[in-house]
């Protein structure tokens, strides 16, 4: 078993100040399908350190915790979804003459060897992976 991280770039017709939106767990509403958190306790700002939310599917449920946030250049979240994997991801903007240059890195860690099986897997359409957010953000900016 092995600790993966990944990292992918996209890009983004926003200033980072706008593009921030889109990486959060409310925003990510706006353009991937059936992405729907739930917060255990309200809050107004779904960034703010230590905000918690769910996501689940029917193959399993993930914890989410926002670790770290420097608006609007940088937001990682901690998530663990308990007996398949644990880790971060950090989603990094950088402001471009055309938009933002958008950074996504999951460093995660599989909790059994048939989660580091799936894991190598993910890591293998990771790149896919991220661009199909690209294709669906710029969908949903262009709607």
């Amino acid at each position: 078993m092995n600790r993966r991280v990944l990292s992918a770039a996209l890009t983004v017709p926003l200033p980072p100040e706008a593009a921030f939106r889109l990486f959060t767990a409310r925003g990510e509403r706006d353009w991937e399908p059936g992405w729907d958190p739930v917060f255990p306790v309200e809050t107004p700002d779904d960034t703010e350190p230590g905000t918690v939310w769910l996501t689940s599917s029917d193959e399993e449920a993930t914890t989410w915790l926002v670790a770290a946030r420097d608006f609007p250049h940088s937001v990682s979240y901690a998530r663990l979804t308990p007996g398949v994997r644990a880790g971060t991801v950090t989603v990094d903007l950088t402001a471009t003459e055309t938009g933002s240059a958008v950074r996504v890195t999951y460093d995660m860690t599989p909790l059994t060897p048939a989660a580091a099986g799936a894991l190598d897997e993910f890591a293998a359409g990771f790149p896919s992976f991220i661009e199909s957010w690209a294709e669906l953000i710029a969908a949903h900016l262009a709607a």
